[in-house]
Parts: C-alpha cells; structure tokens; sequence
C-alpha cells in the first residue's frame, strides 16, 4: 500500500509540476503571468483540500453522503437561475450557465456534483450490495439518484461532464454487483436520448460533422481541433523547446484550459506526451490497488469511484485534442487551468489517501513460525 500511495503522489505531483510551467508557457505571451498566479493559489488551496481530505474519516463521508448530495443538487438549480439575491451571480458563458460568480472568484457547482454523486453510489452500493443483482435495487432506483443530478448538468448545457458522470455511474454499478443485462437498456436509452438532443442542436451537429471531416471545416467549427493537430505534429518527438511553441499565439483557443495538451505535444514534443499518459495509467493502477485493499466495501466503491472518474476525463480530454472524438470541452485533470477543477481533483486524490491510511495492514508470518508447506512454490521432497 505505501508503494502505491507514494507513486500516487508522485505522480500527481509531477502532473501539477508540469501543468504549472505549460500554463506559464502558454499564457505569457497573452495575458502575462496572471494565470500562472492564480493557478498558484489554486494548487495552494487543492493541497490544502487534499490534505484535509487525507486527515478525514472517510467513513464520515458515508455517513453524510445524502447530505453531500443534496448541496450538490441544490448548487447545480440555483446555478441555473439567472439572478440570485446576495454577492453570489450566476454566469452564462457561450450559451451555457455554469458558474457562480463570488466577487471575481468562479466556482462551478458540477465539479461538487462529480464528487457527490460518486459518494452517493458509493453509500448505495454498500448498503444495498445483496441486493445489487436485482432490477429494482441494482438499476430503478441508482438511475433515480443518477439521474437527478446528470439532468440538471446537462440542462446547463455540460454534455461533457454529463457522458463523463454516466461512463463513471454506469462502471461503479457493475462493480458494485449489477448484472451486465439490467445495465445495457438504459446505455441504449441514454444513447438514443444524447443522440436526439444533439439532432436538434445546431452547434453540437457541426461539431460531429466538422470532427468526422476535420479537413473540410477546418476554418469553421474545427478551427481549434485542427490547430491542436498542427501543434502535436510539428512537435514530433523531442518538440520545439519550452516557450518556443507557435501554435499557442492565438492559433489554438483554451490552449491553457482544454486544449493545454497540444501546447505540450508541440513544445516536449511526443515524448512528453507518451509519459503524461503513462502517468495517468500509472495513478489509475494505484487507485485501484487501493480500492482493492480498502476495509469496507463504502471505501472500494467510494476509490474505485474517484479513480473511474480521474481516468475518464484524462481520456476523454487527450482524446479530443487529438481529434479521436468530438470536442467536449473537458480540462485535462491537474494540468489545466481552473480552480474549480484543480480543487475537485485534488479533494480526490486526498480521499483516496484517506482510504489507503484505513486499509487494514497485511501481517507477515514470523520467520521462525514459517515452513516448507507454507511456501506453495516450494520444491517438494522427494
């Protein structure tokens, strides 16, 4: 277990390292070093939420999972009304209303619902584990608490952290016992749905249609998706150099957000890259391992949860900018710039921390009381 939380740690670690000197990278040339500054102060509070995190029961988490979830849902309606009393605003950004604006400070309330929904199946799938197999407990009633929340996020619109939350929900319930055949209908249910909602969104449907021909509508929707390929391949396989990047002079939009993977593809070169996702297996591994030592099954769902969601949106973010599926505006985890992302996922990693501190420890068999029978690989006698 202490192998696999110190390369946890390292691993993280060397993420929020290298996602501080690409942001200074790619931001200096645009608005100067303001962005690094605030992701500084960002790190500083994730750190402290990780280590808060880390001290914490977790079990305290189950018991206050419904209330978790409740604040969460609350959060996501009031986000969606357009004025609310007191210094707290909501913004509307490129259509969508996601964020609570505190004096300057945005906060997005889904981030809290990725956290919360997780603890919610993760209190549901140990309370009702010998009843997972069932169609009412393993699937009527999950999709109920599910999808609560998943309405609300995508009625923002988010149909990023929507696909995102249903990929994560879905894999929780069958690790938590739910048979394969009760999970297929409502993936085909929520397929047709998404696919429905799109056909009637005009700027969803030229996003599919610009991702399946990228070369035809490279100076339309696809601009950014096309310019983040130029930059990954003039990086090649040592890249450009730190700063020398050209892509990033206004050629790729959100190069410090969504798309910061293809400002370190074309300044690191393919190198970089390649390690940045060996990492993000690497973590996935250890969060597992840790999920799978955990005392309690509220502790293995509530890892497995965390470790689903970390590795998901990492996916689904290098997927989009490299253009093997559609554009859905995620930030790459511990790398991208933005606060409310970088406290979510640094309050995961402290639970995860929290779970690997209560693991029961493995105790060794005493030399002395040891012998040949013991050692299943041992040379029997002749």
């Amino acid at each position: 277990m202490k192998v696999a939380v110190t390369t946890l740690a390292f691993c993280v670690a060397a993420l929020l390292a290298l996602g501080l000197v690409m942001l200074y990278s790619s931001s200096m040339t645009q608005v100067g070093p303001q962005y690094l500054q605030m992701q500084l102060v960002w790190c500083t509070l994730g750190f402290m939420c990780c280590v808060g995190a880390t001290s914490l029961d977790y079990q305290l988490l189950r018991k206050n999972a419904w209330l978790i979830y409740g604040f969460a849902v609350l959060l996501l309606v009031l986000v969606l009304v357009p004025h609310l009393p007191g210094p707290v605003h909501t913004l509307k950004i490129n259509g969508a209303r996601r964020w609570f604006d505190i004096h300057g400070v945005r906060f997005q309330p889904s981030e809290l619902g990725k956290i919360a929904l997780i603890i919610a199946l993760a209190w549901y799938g140990d309370r009702f584990q010998r009843r997972m197999h069932t169609l009412t407990w393993g699937i009527l009633l999950p999709v109920c608490i599910i999808a609560a929340l998943l309405a609300l996020v995508f009625r923002e619109p988010d149909r990023g952290t929507t696909i995102l939350l249903a990929a994560v929900s879905g894999s929780l319930l069958l690790l938590a016992g739910v048979r394969w055949r009760f999970i297929v209908p409502p993936v085909i249910l929520a397929g047709v749905a998404l696919t429905f909602s799109i056909l009637h969104d005009p700027m969803r449907m030229k996003r599919i249609f610009s991702w399946l021909d990228l070369e035809q509508n490279k100076q339309g929707v696809g601009y950014q998706a096309y310019q983040a390929m130029i930059a990954l391949g003039s990086g090649g396989w040592n890249g450009l150099g730190l700063g020398n990047g050209l892509q990033k002079h206004g050629f790729v939009p959100e190069n410090h957000t969504d798309f910061i993977f293809s400002v370190i593809g074309e300044e690191l070169g393919l190198v970089a890259t390649l390690l940045i996702i060996v990492a993000f297996i690497i973590l996935i591994f250890c969060g597992m391992h840790i999920a799978l030592r955990a005392k309690d099954t509220f502790g293995t769902l509530l890892a497995a949860g965390i470790t689903l969601l970390i590795g998901f949106q990492a996916f689904i973010n290098i997927g989009v900018v490299t253009s093997a599926l559609p554009n859905k505006g995620l930030p790459l985890p511990f790398i991208s710039y933005g606060g409310s992302n970088l406290l979510a996922m640094m309050t995961c990693v402290g639970i995860l921390f929290s779970v690997a501190r209560q693991a029961p420890v493995r105790e060794k068999l005493p030399v002395s009381d040891a012998s040949a029978s013991d050692n299943p690989f041992a040379a029997k006698a002749a």
